[in-house]
Formats: C-alpha cells, structure tokens, sequence
C-alpha cells in the first residue's frame, strides 16, 4: 500500500500558514494577493504554499489573465480527512457490519457496471450521476496494475478500446484521486484516497 501518499497529504496541513490559508478560503475564493495581506506574508510565500495545498488536491487554481483565484476543493478535503480514518479502524467493524455492507454494494456495483458497460467491455457512456461514475471508474483502474507506472500515452491507449472519451476518463482519474500525476507519469493511488461512492 503506498502510505506515503496518506502520509504527503497530512504533511501538507503541518503548516500553520497551509492551515490559514484554508480557513481564508472557506470564506470563498482569493486570489494571491489577497490572501498575502490577509495573512502580512509576501506573494512569493503564498505561491509555495499553495503549491503545497494543490499538490494535495486540497485547493483549486484559476487563471484570469495575470491574476490566480485559489478555492477549496471541498470534496476531496472531506474525503482525504476520512482516509486515515478508514485506514485505521478498517479492522474493527464486525463481521456482520462488513459482510451486510458489502453484499449492498456488491449488488449496486454489479447493477451499475451490467448497465453501463456492453457485453464486450466497452463504456455506453460515462454516468452523470457521481455515485454510478464513480463505480464505473474503479471499475476501469482495478484492471491496472498497482505499483506500476504509466506513461500518458499509455493510459489513453488502455481506454481508448473502452470509451472513445479517453481524455475526459484520464482527467477523472486524477480528479478522483484513483491516480497519481507528476510529470506525466501516472500510477494508481492507494484504495484509502480514492473518492468513496460508498459514503454518497
């Protein structure tokens, strides 16, 4: 399991400046500057934090011409905060409470994946509906392999035979958090940091 990516993205909020800037943007959307006087620290200082925020799918960027506007991506910082969670107590729920659980969404999962993907394997379309999307693309990554790393190209390849979308599928993937990107490199993320559809 790849700890590390759980564990980089507690490391993004073990800074009182990160923790600022997030309890600013919950406010609404800032841009740099603002945030720099709010917070009597310099542009440049800003911009290394928010590196720091993004990198950790905690906020957003925008661009309008020479100015970035920052926001809260509120999703995925309710979703990461519930990963450590659910890696640690993972282990404790009875055997009743886990196999009830997992028989729901065992029926809901193969109810959604009979609809949505053809007897050959191809994609009909990608749900509008968060929760069916969200199976659908689990459903994609659990046919990679962990631990190995995609080029860019390889990974249009693998959908493309699937649905014809690929680009709009890859871009789920990372908003989703079920992969990792740097430097056009992906790799599948830890099950724990994946978007749950079981919590919807």
């Amino acid at each position: 399991m790849q700890l590390d990516k759980i564990v980089n993205y507690h490391k993004a909020l073990a800074d009182p400046t990160r923790i600022k800037i997030l309890i600013i943007l919950a406010e609404g959307e800032r841009n740099g500057q603002v945030l720099a006087e709010k917070l009597h620290v310099t542009p440049a200082t800003i911009t290394h934090h928010a590196t720091k925020l993004r990198e950790a799918s905690l906020i957003n960027e925008r661009r309008d011409k020479n100015t970035i506007y920052f926001s809260l991506n509120d999703y995925f910082i309710h979703n990461n905060a519930t990963a450590i969670v659910e890696l640690i107590y993972r282990n404790v729920r009875t055997k009743g409470e886990e196999d009830v659980m997992e028989e729901s969404h065992k029926k809901l999962q193969v109810s959604v994946i009979n609809n949505f993907f053809t007897a050959e394997g191809k994609l009909k379309q990608i749900p509008a509906q968060l929760k069916k999307k969200l199976i659908v693309l689990q459903h994609l990554v659990s046919q990679l392999e962990n631990g190995r790393k995609y080029t860019e190209k390889e990974i249009n390849n693998f959908i493309k035979p699937i649905h014809e979308d690929f680009a709009t599928i890859r871009r789920e993937f990372i908003m989703h958090q079920l992969m990792y990107r740097d430097n056009e490199i992906y790799e599948l993320n830890p099950k724990e940091l994946w978007a749950r559809w079981e919590t919807l």
